[in-house]
């Protein structure tokens, strides 16, 4: 996982040469202490630095081509400390490609009461010069995030923090590169999509590399490099079988395929059950492994899942909870107590087991290969999101929904694959009635540790449509939603 606060944020405050000089330097060292105490916050992941007091338009433009193209800058974050007239920013927000935050604060928490005074008051103006400043981002249709509120206290930070997540987001998603061992499952919908248009949008480099590629390289691995491998095994999981050589083959499978991603620089991978030519087992154990690692992966050569799976893991780094690759596989339909059980074939990620994890080897039914090891377990109780990218056909859709994991009440010593069950909100019902409007994906990333604010603000940084189910919907209210999007969409 990356080190987030190698992320800056940059903080722009705006002020005018009307205050004179001993106002603006008063201004420039309060939006110093507000950053270096943002900085210190530990709900704060990125570093932020503060920048400017911008008085000109000039100097605006300025420090938005500079963030434009410093690798290090993650997002802007503006704050009128006094009044900064809006026309001033039209040129440089022009130009803006980085996420834009608008901070509406002030410096103080409390209205003085013998202290106010007129020179008080030029200092202050916070509550008027951010007015201004948020209507030139609503007059130019800018996308951007505003927090409202003291920035001392701790609500405040958390948003900013969220924020900061996404925009990390965005910027991963920028350079992300996605190897497809393979190409998609023969006949499945929603596994395709438009590469050209995914590349455009949200910056995704997404290639085939062939299966006996990576033959190859797994012909390469040496026994010691696996039996390492295998060593690491041994301390992190319970070891459930005798079948030492598919254990083996996992470790050279893994081995192999982090090679490739690392020499290509790329974040995520998908493979398929029908393409395994040369190779002896799918990988479960290797890829569950590599999720943990913090890759993305996804199934039936499903880019997008993949893709969505990295960075939602690079979001979240740091939070508790964990982050996979998951499958809507079967239902429980008790009346009033209906519950998801969701899993894979093989490739849930260890990081939301509620225990040790299992290794274990089992045949696997398809793909007339060798019975592959992998990790089994039950996935932890608590509140998660489950997040689904679609191509629509001319834009793309990022579907969320709440749920809730629950402790499954039932053994199932004859599933051999990691599990989670859950409950959907607002219900099993209605929320699979609606996932089934919006065209969710069978496919989904399963996230505790992301919340459905963070997936919104990347899909707006990102300029594509975003779903969310929760406790709320009503599917007459979802079809109105979804109508209405359709249309907004089109007139774009």
């Amino acid at each position: 996982m990356s080190d987030l606060k190698n992320n800056e944020f940059w903080l722009v405050v705006g002020s005018q040469f009307l205050y004179g000089e001993e106002t603006l330097n008063q201004v420039a060292a309060n939006a110093a202490s507000i950053a270096e105490a943002l900085d210190a916050s530990p709900s704060i992941p990125g570093k932020v630095i503060y920048k400017i007091t911008a008085k000109t338009a000039d100097e605006i433009t300025q420090v938005i081509k500079e963030a434009n193209f410093n690798d290090n800058c993650a997002g802007i974050i503006t704050w009128m400390h006094t009044f900064s007239p809006s026309k001033m920013w039209i040129n440089g927000f022009a130009l803006l490609q980085k996420p834009y935050l608008h901070l509406h604060t002030q410096f103080g928490r409390n209205i003085p009461d013998l202290d106010i005074n007129m020179d008080f008051m030029n200092l202050h103006q916070s509550a008027h010069g951010d007015r201004e400043h948020g209507f030139i981002a609503a007059r130019m249709r800018l996308p951007r995030k505003i927090v409202v509120g003291y920035w001392q206290d701790e609500p405040v930070q958390k948003q900013i923090g969220s924020w900061m997540r996404s925009a990390i987001g965005y910027k991963i998603s920028k350079t992300l590169k996605v190897v497809r061992f393979g190409d998609n499952m023969r006949e499945v919908a929603v596994t395709e999509g438009d590469k050209v248009e995914a590349q455009i949008k949200l910056g995704w480099q997404v290639n085939t590399w062939p299966v006996g590629y990576l033959v190859e390289e797994i012909e390469k691995v040496t026994d010691k490099e696996a039996d390492e491998r295998c060593a690491e095994y041994e301390v992190k999981y319970d070891i459930s079988t005798d079948n030492i050589e598919s254990i083996r083959y996992q470790a050279k499978e893994e081995i192999a395929m982090k090679r490739i991603l690392d020499s290509e620089g790329a974040g995520a991978f998908s493979n398929t059950f029908q393409d395994l030519y040369g190779m002896k087992q799918l990988p479960g154990l290797a890829t569950q492994r590599l999720m943990e690692a913090g890759y993305g992966y996804g199934g039936e050569g499903d880019w997008k899942v993949a893709a969505m799976t990295h960075i939602v893991k690079q979001m979240t780094a740091g939070l508790p909870g964990g982050t996979a690759f998951m499958e809507d596989y079967t239902y429980d339909l008790e009346p009033g107590k209906e519950l998801s059980l969701g899993a894979h074939m093989l490739e849930v990620c260890p990081t939301i087991a509620a225990e040790k994890p299992r290794i274990e080897v089992h045949p696997l039914g398809i793909g007339d290969r060798e019975a592959p090891a992998r990790l089994v377990f039950e996935g932890r109780p608590g509140k998660a999101i489950v997040v689904s990218l679609v191509d629509m056909g001319g834009r793309l859709r990022l579907i969320v929904q709440d749920i809730e994991a629950v402790e499954p009440g039932l053994k199932m010593p004859n599933l051999p694959v990691a599990r989670v069950m859950w409950r959907p909100e607002p219900d099993l019902l209605t929320g699979a009635h609606c996932w089934i409007l919006a065209g969710g994906a069978h496919h989904t990333v399963l996230s505790y540790a992301a919340t459905a604010e963070m997936m919104e603000d990347w899909a707006e940084m990102m300029g594509i449509e975003f779903v969310h189910i929760t406790k709320d919907t009503t599917i007459e209210r979802f079809k109105q939603q979804l109508f209405l999007a359709d249309l907004a969409w089109k007139l774009q």
